[in-house]
């Protein structure tokens, strides 16, 4: 089984409010169908949601009734792009399921407090694909905060312990520095999370209130310390989440999990 997270900035411009990749949307629902494996899709929140969520300081829990209205905004909005993602995925042939986080899970000062993630296994037993994505959840020290995809990559990492882990995003994969900035950086084929520790991570361009790239290699830390290895690779470029899936010779970033997994 394969976890897979489409980032944000892949199906969404994120520069743009509520602005769906309905083209590169459609490509990969095609490569994850052809591949024909077991799979837990999750989604950023891309312009859906960060756009929204900045404005309304969501991020930092409760400050104002205001928030409130934002709270509720953004929901909607995380769960109209779910909507066009189920949507590609299930007219290229797969048999997406929608599972929201505020409905499965309960935070304590951005931690998972409380969870049930027996729902996913219930649907994969029964062939199905469940989807889940960035959402706004309750908190249980906040009030209220955002439960991040990478995050949830992270939970159900721990919780299914997949073959690997793969994050679809808009470049390569990992460079010595952030290639949109710096002509010279170098594309990490083959790390691990020693490694990317060294990087730098002020790599963020856009509304991001998720902590971008910096939170991401974070979480990739963490869930190479379950021993599971993840892959990074370029959802713009074609086959190449399907290459990932099959297990062909990737243009993508391997960062290896540690032998020892009790780490």
């Amino acid at each position: 089984m394969y976890i897979i997270k489409l980032g944000g900035s892949v199906i969404t411009d994120k520069s743009k409010k509520s602005s769906f990749k309905s083209e590169i949307m459609d490509n990969l629902s095609q490569e994850i169908k052809k591949a024909n494996k077991k799979c837990i899709i999750i989604h950023g929140a891309g312009s859906f949601g960060h756009i929204l969520a900045k404005k309304y300081d969501l991020n930092q829990g409760y400050i104002n009734n205001y928030q409130f209205k934002g709270f509720s905004e953004t929901m909607q909005m995380v769960q109209i792009l779910n909507s066009h993602v189920l949507k590609s995925l299930n007219l290229n042939g797969n048999q997406a399921v929608s599972i929201a986080p505020h409905n499965i899970l309960k935070l304590n000062n951005h931690n998972i407090d409380k969870k049930n993630f027996e729902i996913f296994s219930d649907f994969l037993k029964k062939n199905f694909m469940p989807v889940t994505f960035g959402d706004v959840v309750l908190d249980e020290k906040l009030v209220f905060s955002i439960c991040s995809g990478d995050l949830l990559v992270f939970e159900l990492a721990k919780y299914f312990k997949p073959e690997k882990v793969i994050f679809v995003i808009d470049e390569d994969g990992l460079y010595t520095s952030n290639p949109k900035l710096n002509k010279k950086a170098e594309l990490l084929k083959n790390t691990n999370r020693i490694e990317i520790k060294k990087l730098s991570t002020n790599l963020n361009n856009h509304a991001d209130v998720t902590k971008g790239m910096e939170g991401k290699i974070s979480i990739i830390n963490r869930i190479a310390k379950l021993g599971i290895d993840t892959i990074l690779l370029n959802g713009n470029k074609c086959e190449r989440l399907y290459d990932a899936l099959i297990e062909n010779k990737i243009i993508g970033t391997i960062v290896q999990g540690d032998n020892n997994e009790s780490n």
